[in-house]
């Protein structure tokens, strides 16, 4: 049977493997990365729990225990507190991005991939992506869990749109600090204290409470930090109040934070990946 298919097969040419340009090949890197650590979330109940059931829970917990003690000029506090809510939680998502980073490089799995023909840096881009996505399913939680509270958002469908990109930015470019942190840490229990930073950052914002309350020095250091603009820049847009400059601020902030974000995690876990 060999030699009849030899004998069918002379004269004629194998049909050589279709070209794929370099760009195709990256895209689809990031494509099998991503898909991998999609499969991750759905297959991990707790992170499961941590994209979805924390938001409810700090949501519930603002709402009813210390909504009442607040007071915000000009709308309900549970107009106020969504917005800058949905900013903490892409902070609490960000913790497992570090660790799963780190986890990458130290227990051998950058290694094997290495000896592939593939995109090195295609498995930050996976974990990035999937961050995002996972942050997008707690802004869909906590907007659906904050309707049913009494959240009545003002904004418009190109306000409302506004928000969803300056959010979609601003978690790109916290999931990209948290990549270039879990390409830092040594050791996977260090991740994890290292990814501590983004949980209490959006705290010392004006996610909770309004600046007009603090002392004057913490006040001024407060208004003018990124992840303040970007709160009050999405809760304009989803309230339909007036953003004045935040908008443009956030945009500016977040681009340029992103951008050198990218560049330090690629070039640090690429190093970190050639030993």
């Amino acid at each position: 049977m060999t030699q009849t298919l030899s004998r069918e097969l002379e004269g004629q040419q194998i049909p050589a493997a279709p070209h794929r340009s370099p760009f195709a090949l990256a895209l689809s890197d990031c494509r099998v990365l991503v898909a991998r650590n999609v499969k991750h979330i759905v297959r991990n109940p707790e992170m499961l729990i941590q994209a979805v059931s924390l938001p409810i829970v700090l949501l519930l917990l603002f709402r009813f225990m210390f909504g009442g003690a607040i007071t915000v000029p000009g709308m309900a506090y549970i107009d106020y507190l969504v917005p800058g809510l949905v900013a903490v939680s892409v902070g609490f998502n960000c913790t497992t991005t570090v660790v799963g980073v780190a986890a990458d490089l130290t227990q051998g799995l950058v290694e094997r991939f290495r000896s592939m023909p593939m995109l090195g840096s295609a498995v930050l881009v996976g974990h990035v992506v999937a961050g995002v996505l996972r942050s997008l399913l707690s802004l869909v939680v906590m907007v659906g869990i904050g309707l049913a509270l009494g959240f009545r958002p003002a904004g418009g469908v190109l306000g409302w749109l506004g928000a969803i990109g300056l959010l979609t930015l601003f978690a790109t470019g916290v999931f990209w600090l948290a990549t270039l942190l879990g390409a830092t840490a040594k050791t996977v229990e260090g991740a994890g204290g290292l990814g501590m930073v983004f949980v209490f950052v959006p705290y010392a914002t004006s996610a909770l409470v309004p600046t007009a309350s603090m002392p004057a020095v913490l006040r001024a250091v407060v208004e003018n930090q990124p992840v303040t603009v970007l709160i009050d820049a999405v809760r304009a847009l989803l309230t339909g109040t007036p953003a004045g400059s935040s908008g443009w601020l956030a945009l500016a902030w977040w681009t340029g934070i992103t951008v050198p974000a990218a560049y330090f995690a690629i070039r640090k876990f690429h190093r970190r990946a050639q030993g």
